[in-house]
């Protein structure tokens, strides 16, 4: 395949390492670095979307604010991308910054412009999304997150347009995650994407595993990719500085054997770490 010198100055040029986006999080080895894939995996309700929405503002905004200032792609499958949310969170990190108060809205604009947005509501459309993204790689060589929210959006679809045939049944995100595979290895940036627990029953003799919510169901393809996993949940509150607020727990695994737990609550301001 051909490519313009644009093309290849950006595919070749060091992007920004994102090790350092949220050592809560991570092991001690540190974070997702270039080429690496992150899975937000839990059930509803389990604080994966405001996790994205912080790892999306810790990219997005100036090093003044502790931020990264990386360019963030956002693939938003579900529909549910709530810009004033992230408006509100991206004031509150700014207006606690010493450097930044005061500043006015021309730094919340230039925040905002480090965002590109995209929308699709099938598995066909989101491989034609990523397609264009390569495009996008290439003008805009400040890109280095790539966030996907949800890469299970449209399981139960491709399930029942593959009929009985599993290969099928995942044929089209089996095709997104080779494109992915492709744009990671040729653009070197890093992906974070949720993925929604779902419960599944059997009636063979391996019902007992199947039934588990944290098993990974998605195409060999993707998990291959995947690198780093945090999963959600919820857990009790525990200390008085977090009373009558509802805390969440993360458990990070990555292919180094690593891991490391932690816990977080909402504010209108973002997450807050425990």
């Amino acid at each position: 395949m051909s490519e313009s010198g644009v093309q290849l100055f950006a595919r070749l040029e060091a992007r920004r390492s994102l090790k350092d986006i949220e050592p809560a999080l991570f092991p001690d080895d540190g974070g997702p670095d270039h080429g690496d894939v992150v899975e937000l995996y839990g059930t509803e309700g389990t604080g994966k979307t405001e996790l994205l929405y912080h790892l999306l503002c810790r990219c997005v905004l100036p090093q003044d604010a502790g931020g990264l200032e990386a360019e963030v792609a956002f693939v938003d499958t579900d529909y549910s991308l709530d810009m004033f949310r992230l408006v509100s969170i991206l004031d509150g990190r700014l207006s606690s910054s010493a450097h930044l108060a005061g500043s006015g809205d021309s730094v919340l604009r230039s925040c905002l412009s480090r965002l590109l947005v995209l929308h699709c509501s099938s598995s066909s459309q989101l491989l034609l999304t990523l397609h264009s993204l390569e495009t996008s790689m290439a003008l805009r060589p400040g890109l280095a997150l790539l966030l996907i929210d949800s890469i299970s959006a449209f399981y139960w679809l491709d399930r029942c347009g593959g009929g009985a045939s599993v290969t099928k049944q995942e044929e089209l995100l089996g095709k997104c995650a080779e494109l992915l595979g492709r744009l990671l290895r040729d653009y070197r940036i890093t992906i974070v994407a949720t993925c929604h627990a779902i419960r599944r029953t059997s009636c063979g003799p391996s019902s007992s595993s199947s039934s588990d919510p944290n098993r990974p169901y998605l195409c060999r393809l993707w998990q291959r990719l995947v690198t780093h996993r945090l999963l959600c949940s919820r857990q009790e509150s525990t200390g008085d500085h977090v009373a009558h607020r509802q805390v969440f727990a993360v458990h990070c695994t990555s292919g180094k054997k690593s891991n490391r737990s932690s816990s977080f609550y909402v504010t209108d301001a973002g997450i807050m770490f425990i």
